[in-house]
């Protein structure tokens, strides 16, 4: 493969855990061959400029890349208006794109996995997006991937003609709020779905994910994950935006980085043997636990 999908990393105000991510990315075999987009959000208050203008002094050091480009906001868009726009945007140009944010750690082979994986699943439609991370998953299988219906927010890839098609609208939503069933149905990826969904829809939270896991649900949509996680999560901080807690119960084991060539499934389907390990932080009785766990934390 000598076209490499870029690489897009937003980056807001927590120096400490994007460089830990840009120091890692660079590890990556693949790094001096990838072309690297970052987008800068500016600070929402007075209190965080100090802190994202150190960011973007930093970003500017960078290097190590085939192509380095930053973008810097003038106004706070916010976690998911800036990863709408900023990932659109480089689509414009590029077939594919390979997501992170400033808090994730990825293996050396992170950008291999990602990009074989897009040019292995780039003809089959019922794949959605790539998954870099994963929980550990205990099976027995020759392949280097498994299929959920539920797209990954921590280090991630997808193709333009993928992306395009979301209804971030989420037009339908008045008839899928009184359907129990397509309730139930949506979460069977995670107790959480449909009211995080609900919780969107009224304006609560600003979440692209939730949209972007709708639209996979909606038409029966795939993603491919790692089976050992090449994302580890290391924002788990009081200051995060999003991330609030700080006992972490996605926390997985990353690949050594080692192995560079990888064998994918073309049998997609869900194992349930697999969805039983893969729902189970996302169940009632996990997220009861760590909400009690991060109170005395």
């Amino acid at each position: 493969m000598n076209n490499f999908s870029p690489v897009v990393l937003f980056a807001y105000k927590r120096l400490g855990t994007l460089q830990k991510t840009v120091q890692s990315l660079q590890k990556n075999y693949l790094a001096e061959k990838s072309d690297l987009y970052i987008f800068s959000d500016e600070a929402k208050t007075s209190l965080d400029k100090t802190a994202v203008t150190a960011v973007r002094k930093y970003l500017h050091s960078i290097n190590g890349f085939k192509s380095i480009t930053i973008y810097e906001a003038s106004i706070n868009k916010g976690l998911a208006n800036s990863i709408r726009d900023g990932v659109s945007q480089v689509l414009k140009t590029h077939e594919t794109v390979i997501v992170l944010e400033d808090d994730l750690v990825s293996s050396a082979n992170f950008l291999n996995f990602m990009n074989e994986a897009l040019l292995f699943y780039k003809d089959e439609s019922k794949v959605f997006s790539i998954a870099g991370f994963s929980m550990p998953i205990k099976v027995n299988t020759e392949f280097d991937n498994y299929f959920t219906q539920r797209s990954s927010s921590t280090g991630w890839a997808t193709w333009r003609n993928r992306w395009l098609k979301i209804d971030w609208n989420v037009s339908d939503y008045n008839e899928f709020k009184e359907n129990r069933k397509a309730r139930n149905n949506f979460n069977k990826m995670g107790s959480d779905m449909s009211n995080m969904l609900d919780r969107q829809m009224q304006g609560k939270i600003n979440s692209w994910a939730i949209r972007w896991c709708y639209h996979q649900f909606k038409y029966d949509l795939f993603s491919a994950h790692a089976f050992v996680s090449k994302i580890e999560n290391v924002g788990f901080t009081k200051d995060a935006s999003n991330t609030t807690e700080t006992y972490n119960r996605f926390q997985t084991i990353l690949d050594s980085g080692l192995k560079t060539n990888f064998l994918f499934s073309s049998d997609i389907r869900l194992d349930p043997k697999i969805i039983k390990q893969f729902t189970k932080p996302f169940s009632i009785l996990s997220r009861i636990k760590y909400k009690v766990i991060n109170l005395f934390q």
